[in-house]
């Protein structure tokens, strides 16, 4: 029940019972927790109180090699300070000049803090406003403002305006450090303030040593006109924000691609004064910023319009002038541009209505009230704290309570993670003689190198080498994988030198000395269209088919067909890839401390690199800080490019890559094309389908062609079709090569079989759940690959989730809604899945372990799994305690390495916890039997009794488990083969609603039943599911990749790329584990890492319905192209109406795109 945190099923219980089986829904105790202890707060040091107090305190002053930085004590030194160094930048908050330092490489040799100045903090009322001091931070700015407001509410519209926009403006912690004057001052296009501020006819005190001055915060300030703008001694003291009279009325409204920590798309502030007592217009402002590089002021339309009336006519006409007057270029930067018009005039109409709602309020015999249809486009999306159940199979009373299989127990290494002890390959402590290791790429997509001159980066400070395809002793390209580009480049992020320097500023410094004359090749292929034409291709094609696709196709009601384009995904792990590289003194042995999914590939493109056997690499690997597939391959080449630098130099080498140069060179999810043609009959049972797969696989091979290949298995998700056909291949184009990515082809492919599955919906006039029912296996099958199958975990998955999310009350509701209003819309999906677990090739699924008891009864152990975050390290723990009958805190896990177990496979394909698993229990029962006959002679004894009495009859205490894997194959020229081990079923319900005038949604709600069948740990497999589902909403909607057309990817970090945070998360989130059988996994068990992530899905295929709601609403089609993400941008530009009728449209023809799709 939502914020009780009980099961809405029972509500009185901490548990139900559903048949046999009891249902918890209690994660974790509170009373495990350690109370608060106030007294053990770091407290303010008293020195630095002391310091301030003192009345004669001085000017701090710190000196570094290149800068200064002054902390005055009074406004008089701050002013003197400004006159001495006017060019040198004040910094509060530091949220505009340390990015811009650290991203845009400025330099400033001297820096004035002016912190605690009394004069920057005052908060001064007068008849006609308020005076607010500029050093108050944003949310101290907030808080004034909501002071103000509950003592005066008709004078302070224009404080309301603001203090809505802080609502979502940047996200708490940057409001808590960045200061009001310093927003002002630095005058961002995007600035969500200072539009409003303008509007609400704000001004600024400024002061200098020449005394102090007025500037009004209007458009030829905004604009940075000379005429308007501060002098570089003038210091900015408080901002005058005036009460606004009965007549005038101020608004604000932003768009971002999520609701906090985003940049606006595009933002507004407007206002307008009325003749008293009419809605005669006697003065309006309007003011847009992110159209432009200054924010602009639409003066000449609000010039034309003064003494219009606020009607309908005037909206019209303010329209059509406000787009003539702010006109954004076909290829201005940040692309969106008709998205960007839309918005203009959209944000005029929602300021018109609110103005109408506004009038009416006044003086409702005179002033008509808008349409009732129409008051929900003034209601902005709230933002709570989300809510949520989680429920699965309680753990038998009768096991023991040492027994730890099947607890939400807690993730081991937890608490580290939470206070920072855990250690990364980066907090490993400086290694004597340590090297910063900085690569140079390649900034041309497909070219020749004609020179490379590295003579000046040698020279510069800290620098101890440059690193070339010409140092490296072994293979330069192994298996297609190029570790240094020679001759050629074939992306953009290609790895052409590195600079090892003693520390990474120096190396960074460095590469920009290097000099690369390029000379373009043709062609340079950068979308999948441009691979098709020209033919060029990773790998052959990979095919499936069962039935006679062309003849169904003669003996059906109705044949569609189309076309649907998913792009790709940025890993955006925590950690970025990190490696650490430590030469030997002997016998040409390297050790390597990284992040990586794969430590045995990592070894073997070392080796391969080094021309050294393997067993002279030694590959450690602790735990990573997420990888979602990113680390499979990628720290193989990594690891190669750095431990030929610490073969060269001879020292130890530390290699981070910024995350910019990790988006750029590593790539990530691979971009889909899909084509269908789709036969069915009307009563929306589909008999035929032919379907066409191309990903973009990028310029080396990478695992595109395994990637393809699970597209093609995985291509009928939970539908029989009786003839189908599915095709795929993965083109190579001139991009970093894509990679390993959660789910591994799924999450794209499905979005191709959903859109079809909505279409046949569409023109059968059923739901689309009408015809995934109709569609989907409901008893043992055979998948078009002839792998046999029994669909009943889906059903009862699919069938509960229907009843128990109640989507058909929801869905009668939703269009009750709809029906009420004009501008926001709801949408419900449901979205079945049948993901596979590891992989078709057998050798690929073995494992193994390694344990040790010591003669104490403590037992060491280790595996060939990766710690990813997703616990596998500690479900491994709780296999050792259950097998070897002994507290979990007894087993300690040592670190994953090439040196104990050798031969490791890569941790993906949601299988580390099957098969190391596997290899754990056979370890530990090895060990077993071999105390058996002791304990049998003492079975009364105790653990450490029988290790002690085992090592004295010289038995041996250490076993190596292993596993030989899930014995799966296919045979693709046959199209045939058990592919799979098993099946993980699940199903999702998620609600949205969608403001169709901006494109924003807002997810209310969502219900995910998943199979799991024995959860080993329900704590860590809920926390996987629910992870995976919000990486999956993010890549289905807001997660955005952009490149240029010459193939250089602009989306370099979170300023860019915006990942879902906590506003994202569902309103009411409610996950239930569903129990199965799984015999052929440990303990019944299943792997979930992965599955969850394609149940993101159901949140795109809400929109999508909420969409074709509006159009359907408008005349329009309800079938459009149904891709991937569902951006802001996508949605709103589908939402039809007058307003994206009325842009310019540009001929494509006549320009180049900032930026371009590339699947």
């Amino acid at each position: 029940m939502k914020g009780s945190g009980k099961c809405c099923l029972d509500p009185d219980e901490r548990s139900s019972v559903s048949g046999e089986e009891k249902i918890c829904t209690k994660l974790y105790n509170k009373d495990e927790f350690q109370p608060l202890d106030p007294s053990q707060e770091p407290i303010f040091p008293p020195e630095l109180i002391r310091m301030a107090e003192d009345p004669n305190k001085r000017r701090l002053t710190f000196k570094g090699k290149r800068t200064i930085w002054f902390t005055p004590v009074t406004l008089t030194d701050l002013l003197e300070l400004k006159a001495s160094y006017p060019k040198a930048p004040l910094i509060m908050g530091n949220t505009a000049v340390g990015p811009s330092i650290k991203f845009k490489d400025e330099f400033h040799p001297v820096f004035i803090s002016p912190l605690w100045l009394p004069e920057l903090f005052i908060v001064v009322s007068t008849d006609d406003g308020v005076t607010i001091g500029a050093g108050h931070s944003l949310e101290q700015f907030r808080d004034n403002l909501n002071f103000l407001i509950s003592n005066e509410t008709k004078k302070t519209k224009t404080f309301s305006a603001l203090q809505h926009h802080l609502r979502t403006l940047a996200g708490p912690q940057i409001r808590n450090m960045a200061t009001l004057g310093g927003h002002i001052a630095s005058r961002p296009n995007f600035s969500d303030l200072n539009p409003i501020l303008a509007a609400g006819n704000a001004t600024i005190n400024v002061r200098s040593k020449e005394g102090n001055r007025q500037i009004p915060l209007n458009g030829p300030f905004l604009e940075k006109s000379p005429e308007a703008d501060l002098k570089q001694e003038e210091v900015i003291l408080s901002v005058n924000i005036p009460y606004t009279t009965q007549w005038h009325f101020v608004s604000g409204f932003r768009m971002a691609q999520r609701q906090e920590n985003a940049f606006a798309i595009v933002n507004a502030g407007m206002s307008v004064k009325f003749e008293e007592g009419t809605n005669r217009i006697n003065d309006l402002q309007m003011f847009f910023g992110s159209v432009s590089p200054t924010i602009v002021s639409a003066s000449q339309t609000s010039k034309k319009l003064i003494g219009r009336q606020w009607d309908d006519q005037m909206l019209s006409d303010a329209c059509q002038w406000v787009l003539e007057e702010i006109q954004i270029p076909p290829a201005a930067e940040g692309g969106m541009v008709e998205y960007r018009r839309t918005l203009i005039i959209s944000m005029l109409f929602k300021f018109y209505l609110k103005v109408r709602l506004w009038l009416n309020q006044m003086d409702p015999q005179k002033f008509p009230d808008i349409p009732e249809k129409f008051v929900s486009a003034l209601d902005d999306f709230p933002i709570e704290t989300p809510q949520g159940v989680q429920m699965f199979q309680c753990v038998d009373p009768k096991q023991p309570q040492q027994d730890p299989v099947g607890r939400p127990v807690m993730h081991q290494s937890a608490i580290k993670h939470a206070t920072g002890e855990a250690v990364f390959v980066d907090d490993i402590q400086p290694i004597d003689q340590e090297l910063a290791l900085a690569v140079v790429t390649s900034t041309r997509a497909h070219a020749k190198i004609i020179s490379l001159d590295v003579s000046e980066a040698l020279e510069c400070p800290g620098v101890v080498d440059v690193i070339t395809a010409e140092d490296v002793p072994g293979e330069n390209n192994h298996n297609g994988e190029i570790f240094y580009a020679h001759s050629e480049v074939i992306c953009v992020g290609q790895i052409v030198c590195a600079v090892a320097a003693d520390t990474y500023i120096h190396a960074k410094e460095a590469c920009k000395r290097v000099k690369i004359a390029y000379e373009d090749i043709e062609p340079a292929i950068i979308t999948i269209e441009q691979a098709l034409e020209h033919n060029s291709f990773l790998s052959s094609e990979k095919k499936i088919e069962q039935g006679n696709v062309e003849h169904a196709f003669k003996h059906v009601d109705q044949v569609i067909e189309g076309v649907v384009h998913v792009e790709g995904q940025e890993h955006f792990y925590m950690e970025t890839q990190t490696i650490l590289a430590i030469p030997q003194t002997e016998d040409k042995e390297m050790v390597l401390h990284l992040g990586t999914q794969f430590p045995t590939h990592v070894q073997e493109f070392v080796s391969a690199a080094l021309k050294v056997p393997r067993n002279r690499i030694a590959c450690h690997m602790k735990r990573a800080g997420g990888a979602f597939g990113g680390k499979v391959t990628k720290p193989a080449l990594l690891g190669a490019v750095a431990a030929v630098a610490a073969n060269k130099t001879g020292r130890p080498i530390r290699f981070i890559l910024a995350r910019g140069d990790d988006m750029l060179i590593t790539a990530g999810r691979h971009p889909l094309l899909g084509k269908y043609k789709i036969g069915f009959m009307n009563n929306g049972e589909i008999k035929a389908a032919d379907v066409e797969y191309y990903i973009n696989g990028g310029c080396t091979p990478d695992e595109s062609e395994l990637v393809i290949e699970f597209v093609v298995l995985k291509s009928e998700n939970v539908y029989y079709i009786p003839n189908f056909r599915c095709r795929g291949r993965a083109c190579k184009t001139n991009l970093p090569s894509n990679t390993a990515f959660r789910g591994f082809g799924f999450p794209q492919t499905t979005v191709v079989v959903e859109a079809y599955i909505t279409a046949v919906a569409s023109k059968c006039n059923l739901l689309p759940e009408e015809v995934k029912e109709i569609n989907m296996y409901k008893r043992t099958s055979k998948t078009a690959y002839k792998q046999t199958f029994n669909p009943e975990p889906l059903r009862r998955c699919w069938k509960e989730c229907l009843e128990k999310s109640s989507f058909y009350d929801r869905k009668q509701a939703a269009e009750e809604f709809n029906k009420k209003n004009y501008w926001k819309k709801r949408g419900l999906a449901v979205t079945p899945m049948k993901f596979s677990n590891a992989v078709p090739t057998a050798f690929f699924n073995q494992a193994a372990a390694l344990v040790h008891i010591f003669l104490d009864g403590s037992v060491l152990l280790s595996h060939g799994g990766c710690e990813l975050g997703q616990g596998l390290y500690t479900k491994m723990i709780q296999v050792a305690s259950r097998e070897l009958n002994i507290p979990a805190s007894y087993v300690h896990l040592v670190d994953t390495s090439t040196v104990t177990v050798p031969n490791a496979l890569f941790t993906a394909g949601s299988m580390g916890a099957d098969v190391n698993g596997k290899a754990v229990q056979n370890a530990c029962q090895i060990l077993m039997d071999r105390l058996h006959p002791v304990i049998r002679k003492n079975p009364k004894g105790k653990w450490k009794e029988w290790v002690a009495k085992a090592f004295e009859e010289s038995i041996s205490l250490s076993a190596t488990g292993y596993f030989k894997g899930y014995q799966t194959n296919m045979d693709w020229e046959k199209e045939e083969g058990d592919a799979y081990p098993y099946y993980v079923y699940g199903t999702a319900c998620s609600e949205v609603e969608v403001d169709c005038l901006t494109g924003a949604h807002k997810l209310l709600r969502t219900d995910i039943f998943m199979d799991a069948a024995f959860s080993i740990n329900p704590a860590l497999d809920i926390g996987q599911v629910e992870g995976a589902f919000i990486q999956g909403m993010g890549f289905y909607t807001i997660e955005e990749l952009k490149y240029s057309p010459k193939g250089v990817l602009y989306s370099r970090g979170p300023d860019d790329y915006k990942i879902p945070t906590v506003t994202e998360i569902p309103e009411q989130f409610n996950v239930t584990l569903v129990h199965s059988h799984n015999p052929i996994a440990i303990y019944s068990s299943k792997g979930l890492g992965e599955a969850g992530m394609f149940l993101g899905s159901s949140v795109l295929l809400a929109i999508y319905d909420a969409v074709a709601a509006a159009r359907k609403e408008r005349g329009l089609s309800d079938i459009f192209p149904m891709n991937s993400p569902a951006t802001p941008e996508v949605i709103r530009m589908n939402c039809t109406d007058k307003f994206t009728d009325m842009i310019p449209r540009d001929d494509p023809s006549t320009f180049t795109p900032w930026s371009i799709h590339v699947s």
